[in-house]
């Protein structure tokens, strides 16, 4: 009978360890992915900024020749990423995409003019700064109007900032949470152990030495949730990269790596302080409150 109590308890402590592993490496993933996202803000945001089109038009006077002269020199300003010459053939065919085959019909001669597009650096992408760069483009004899989407640039830089400050809310949330689930997966399993841990405080034993096998258990356990958690992150993010660049130039490897590292330290030092905080409360309760 005694053996086989001792097997049922011995069970219960195995299923209660899988399960907190689980449940520590699960939300540690979440917490991950949401500070990858948070680290790679800047980049993400320099993104959207960088794919974001200024439409040089040039005037019905200005060759073909002139226009891909003016493209490259743009390309050389400091404050361009990129620039595309468009002929009239192209614009005609983008036309046509948007408007349909027939939108040409009405005109005797093509109204679409030479254009150059920009792609700008993520610096410039501001209201102030490119109403600068408009004025400066316009200043070029070869141009006839600048055209960008002002109302745009104005609503992702807003989006931008709110997004931002959603993601540090979220942070701390998962944080919170992360830890309350934690306290209460390593409480149930130095719980399970409350006899022994309240015999050894009967005989005088210090805090400090009940304490240290949990602890060592609690290093064991956050590192291994820790792991896990960054090994499913990562392997998440290159499959989402997988044929696809998009990712690269979203995130910077860099960060991506440090907060994995910073993943196994959380795990690592939730479950230490967890463990710390059960044991100290479970040395020094009374016997009668033993079995509740």
């Amino acid at each position: 009978m005694g053996n086989q109590a001792k097997n049922i308890v011995h069970k219960r402590l195995i299923r209660s360890y899988i399960t907190s592993f689980i449940s520590i490496s699960l939300v540690l993933v979440l917490v991950a992915a949401v500070s990858v996202f948070a680290v790679n803000a800047g980049g993400v945001a320099r993104w959207f900024k960088e794919n974001l089109s200024v439409s040089v038009l040039l005037k019905q006077s200005v060759s073909e020749k002139e226009g891909r002269a003016l493209a490259d020199a743009l390309s050389q300003r400091s404050y361009v990423k990129e620039s595309r010459f468009i002929t009239k053939e192209e614009g005609a065919e983008e036309m046509k995409a948007l408007l349909g085959e027939d939108f040409l019909s009405v005109f005797e001669s093509s109204p679409i003019p030479l254009s150059i597009d920009l792609k700008l650096s993520g610096d410039y992408v501001a209201s102030d700064s490119l109403a600068v760069i408009k004025k400066d483009l316009l200043s070029d004899r070869r141009v006839e109007e600048v055209v960008y989407q002002e109302s745009l640039v104005d609503a992702l830089n807003a989006n931008l900032r709110s997004i931002s400050l959603v993601v540090g809310v979220v942070i701390l949330l998962l944080l919170v949470i992360s830890f309350a689930l934690i306290s209460n997966t390593v409480r149930l399993n130095i719980y399970a152990r409350r006899f022994t841990i309240h015999t050894m405080s009967l005989v005088g034993a210090r805090r400090s030495f009940i304490a240290r096998p949990f602890v060592r258990q609690a290093v064991l356990e956050g590192a291994a949730s820790g792991i896990v958690a960054s090994l499913v992150l990562y392997f998440g993010i290159r499959s989402l990269s997988r044929g696809s660049g998009l990712m690269e130039e979203l995130l910077d490897m860099r960060l991506v790596w440090i907060v994995l590292a910073g993943t196994v330290l959380l795990g690592i030092l939730l479950c230490v302080v967890s463990a710390l905080l059960v044991v100290n409360r479970v040395a020094y309760i009374s016997r009668d409150d033993l079995y509740y």
